[in-house]
């Protein structure tokens, strides 16, 4: 995520074929790009005048369970690194185990987290145990890439900033850095990068690896302030300089937040030279300039901006409740404990859990339910006999009041909504309600969880409309169950060059997923922003058939008076303003915590 420039003094360089290199690299990130647009992205970096780019690479995205590896597809990292070499762009690769890269736990897969006092990104045996069977098959995997292997990987970044980690465990860069060597070999340039700050580089260089730094927005260096290079003992640094963002950034599906607990919407397009969608911006433009004044810029037209098509408004019908779908959606069943259990107690690492249990005492008038230990990880959709009645959210709304007769029905459906990915500290995050609830002075016990699969389910088709019955209780106007809303639309005969790329905005409804065709594109939460759109790539279109349109409404959806619609459009909205849509947003929970 920066765009970098080597700098050298003039008797210490880094040589490439005999003769002084600098290079002139810009961020991309692969895992958040569809593969049939790597080529497009790489060669638009390629004629701004970029020599090299730097990736990371996302642990999770590759092995999602212990021991399984994936590397096809989206996922398919040789076939990336071939699509560099082919376009003429060297590589700078970046493999972690720990990126930030404001993915899940900084790319670290959240089955390390099944053994919980595992110490992250330190020398803890059981770390090292997953570290070093990810890397081996990671490492060989790359080296056949390496340059002096006849590849476009020039060097490669061991860990990630981990000078602002609490830990300062020199063992552990050691033992990666052996671990680097013993399968990529003693030629490679390995380096490591932190902030620019003697105390972040102390804990995260190591010697005879190049130390590196990055600096903020609008503290790029110069020569004056760069005399902490001698760090290096070779006087040479790498430095990355934030311009905004990266000279690519993309679309993403998975989740991150920051300390404090912050969760991070979908889009990663924060004014970017090239938007998620691939377009060429004014900057782009303006960072082509500079570049030309250093080398000289490829010849040939650069990749066009790809077209985009605004396919309309799209009617949505009410499907089936998440607790309508359960038999669908709890694939493997319920698990039954006294007290509740954790997403990865119940084997599931991101979307959705339903915890199911009763009241144990009439609440004939409004009674707390509580998380006195700020445990809902991340947000709660509580709902009593059918009846929605409020939401609890992590470091916001620990309590809300409730009525019923004991033995009610209370169902909470906890939302993940992306685990921490950067800070100081060590950060573990559990998801699900991770601490008891209390009702009044009663904690509550005796619970039934559900994993929901709802992907799978969604892909399969298994969830569909439910015909309303004279039985079904009245919904309370400010919040609704958790309901899932399908609908389809035709892409039209006679115009060329179709599907293109578009973007889905979703006018007036409040928080969830969205599917198209299947594929999870990510959240909406408009109230929140300042995201309002979600980009839409071409690829996931069809022209033969209807495009399925799915989405997972967890509040309340904009269908009375008048139909529920999504809208296809040929613009992004990604910088609302949402303060005004948020004091609205926490008037309704003032009114939702007294509906009971």
């Amino acid at each position: 995520s920066r765009f970098v420039v080597f700098i050298c003094s003039s008797n210490d360089c880094f040589r490439k074929d005999g003769e002084e290199f600098r290079f002139i690299s810009g961020g991309i990130h692969y895992f958040r790009i569809p593969r049939v647009y790597w080529k497009d992205r790489l060669l638009k970096m390629h004629m701004a005048g970029l020599n090299a780019i730097q990736t990371y690479i996302p642990w999770s995205f590759h092995e999602e369970i212990p021991g399984q590896f994936s590397f096809s597809g989206d996922r398919d990292l040789g076939h990336f690194l071939q699509v560099a070499q082919d376009i003429g762009l060297l590589v700078i690769l970046r493999p972690g185990p720990y990126i930030c890269a404001e993915w899940d736990m900084g790319g670290m897969p959240a089955w390390l987290l099944k053994k919980k006092d595992i110490k992250l990104r330190t020398s803890d045996p059981d770390y090292i145990a997953a570290v070093d069977r990810w890397m081996g098959k990671l490492l060989s995997t790359v080296k056949p890439f390496l340059y002096q292997n006849g590849g476009p990987i020039i060097s490669v970044q061991v860990e990630n900033e981990y000078g602002s980690y609490y830990a300062c465990d020199h063992d552990y860069i050691r033992h990666l850095t052996k671990l680097f060597r013993s399968y990529l070999g003693n030629e490679v340039v390995l380096f490591t990068t932190d902030g620019p700050g003697i105390s972040y580089i102390k804990c995260g260089s190591i010697q005879d690896v190049y130390a590196t730094v990055d600096f903020g927005p609008g503290r790029c260096p110069t020569h004056r302030n760069l005399s902490f290079a001698k760090v290096n003992h070779h006087h040479i640094l790498y430095v990355g300089c934030w311009i905004s963002s990266a000279i690519v950034k993309f679309y993403t599906n998975t989740l991150c937040a920051n300390i404090p607990y912050a969760p991070q919407p979908t889009s990663y397009d924060f004014n970017a030279p090239l938007t998620e969608a691939g377009d060429l911006t004014e900057k782009y433009f303006a960072i082509r300039e500079v570049i030309k004044m250093y080398r000289k810029i490829p010849e040939g037209p650069i990749p066009p901006t790809t077209p985009k098509y605004a396919y309309g408004a799209v009617s949505m019908k009410k499907l089936q409740t998440i607790s309508d779908s359960l038999k669908y959606l709890a694939f493997s069943g319920s698990v039954k404990s006294m007290y509740p259990l954790t997403f990865l107690d119940l084997n599931q690492a991101l979307g959705f859990v339903l915890y199911r249990t009763t009241l144990p005492v009439n609440c004939s008038t409004p009674t707390p339910l509580s998380s006195p230990l700020n445990g809902v990880h991340d947000r709660a959709y509580v709902s009593i006999d059918g009846v929605a009645v409020g939401i609890l959210e992590r470091d916001r709304v620990i309590t809300i009041n409730v009525t019923g007769n004991a033995g009610s029905q209370v169902d909470i459906l906890v939302e993940n909504m992306g685990r921490v990915n950067y800070g100081h500290q060590d950060f573990k995050d559990f998801k699900g309600l991770v601490t008891n609830l209390t009702l009044g002075n009663n904690t509550l016990a005796g619970w039934t969880m559900y994993s929901l699969s709802i992907d799978k389910a969604i892909n399969e088709g298994v969830i569909k409309e439910k015909e309303a019955t004279a039985t079904d209780p009245p919904r309370p106007a400010a919040l609704s169950l958790p309901t899932f809303y399908g609908g389809s639309f035709v892409i039209p005969d006679g115009i060329p060059d179709l599907p293109q790329d578009t973007y889905i905005k979703l006018p007036k409804w409040r928080k969830g997923q969205i599917w198209i065709n299947g594929f999870n594109l990510g959240r909406y939460w408009p109230v929140r922003g300042p995201q309002v759109t979600l980009f839409v790539p071409a690829n996931l279109l069809t022209t033969t058939a209807p495009n399925n349109v799915t989405i997972l409404e967890l509040e309340r959806a904009p269908c009375s008076p008048g139909p529920c619609t999504v809208e296809f459009t040929n613009t992004p909205i990604l910088n609302a303003t949402a303060a005004s849509h948020y004091k609205r947003h926490l008037e309704l929970f003032s009114r939702e915590d007294s509906l009971g």
